[in-house]
């Protein structure tokens, strides 16, 4: 008798159990229906830590692009430079005028780490990019062509550099001027000398078409005289040369500090439409020459200062000397 109760109490407690488990079954079920859904859950998961992961202005810079007719092009690198460290927002000069810029486009595949503006412009001026656009709120501007493709790594090395050098143009490309006996300039590449060759070669200029710079710079760029933005204006050329005269000018000193790239590519070969830059065009180094010139007229001096200064993740070498001539 008592085994037959104690099968009859084992029975009841199963069922207890059961029924227990059924009602926990149910009260998960309804607690996942008031939750979002795995996709609504990533999405607000993504946008979580894009809006924790936006620097400050303080320990940020703005990447200024200026495009023309290479769409395509302009996308990838997009797609490339938003996800870099400490990138606070990304302005493109939007130089196809009576075109619309792919603003829709680009929203549609987002959520974006950082705010893209796509600022149209009436004229397609090489000078356009100089502006003081004020979307700029960082005191760091990345300047970069819509064809140069730099590695995170190297751009992210170039802006703690920057920030030990704020009052000089911290880029990639590195140019000089040549004084002739008769007191003629003309337009120079930097030459990579060996090591056992000598002190390396100098350079007197650092293109910002791969730099970085103050964002004041972009201010004082608009109070040039107006002989200066002619002269830019009719060359369609020159404008990064009148910064370098212009940070010199206004420091005294080197107006750039050069850093030698991992990964530094060009990719205008990729651009759908077949459009290349205008360093192509036969009088290209000829104008690049008279600039030299008119600007050291205008400013009654030359103000560019020759350097020989190298920083390389792999050292900090005096000179320039980190690649052998064959």
């Amino acid at each position: 008798m008592s085994r037959f109760l104690g099968k009859v109490l084992r029975i009841k407690m199963l069922r207890v159990s059961c029924a227990v488990l059924l009602l926990l079954l149910f009260l998960l079920g309804a607690l996942a229906a008031l939750l979002p859904s795995a996709h609504e859950d990533l999405i607000l998961g993504v946008q979580r830590r894009i809006s924790r992961a936006s620097p400050s202005p303080q320990d940020s810079f703005t990447l200024i692009m200026q495009t023309y007719n290479r769409t395509d092009l302009l996308l990838k690198m997009l797609n490339h430079y938003q996800a870099m460290p400490h990138l606070h927002s990304v302005i493109v000069v939007w130089n196809n005028v009576g075109q619309d810029p792919p603003q829709e486009m680009w929203e549609s595949l987002g959520p974006h780490p950082v705010p893209v503006y796509f600022k149209k412009q009436t004229v397609n001026l090489m000078r356009n990019r100089l502006q003081n656009f004020p979307e700029i709120e960082t005191k760091a501007v990345l300047m970069m062509d819509d064809d140069t493709l730099i590695s995170a790594h190297d751009l992210s090395f170039a802006f703690s550099v920057w920030q030990l050098f704020p009052s000089q143009i911290v880029g990639f490309v590195p140019r000089k001027h040549v004084a002739s006996p008769t007191g003629i300039f003309s337009y120079g590449s930097f030459e990579l000398v060996a090591p056992d060759a000598g002190r390396g070669d100098k350079y007197s200029m650092i293109l910002i078409g791969a730099a970085f710079f103050h964002k004041g710079y972009l201010r004082l760029f608009q109070e040039l005289p107006h002989s200066v933005h002619e002269m830019i204006d009719r060359t369609q050329n020159c404008d990064d040369i009148t910064m370098n005269f212009l940070v010199a000018n206004h420091t005294g000193m080197s107006s750039g500090v050069l850093v030698k790239p991992i990964d530094m590519r060009n990719l205008e070969k990729d651009a759908g439409s077949g459009y290349t830059g205008m360093w192509h065009r036969a009088e290209h180094l000829l104008q690049r020459s008279y600039c030299l010139n008119k600007l050291t007229s205008i400013y009654g001096k030359m103000p560019l200062v020759y350097s020989n200064i190298m920083i390389s993740q792999f050292g900090f070498p005096n000179y320039a000397n980190h690649k052998s001539k064959p």
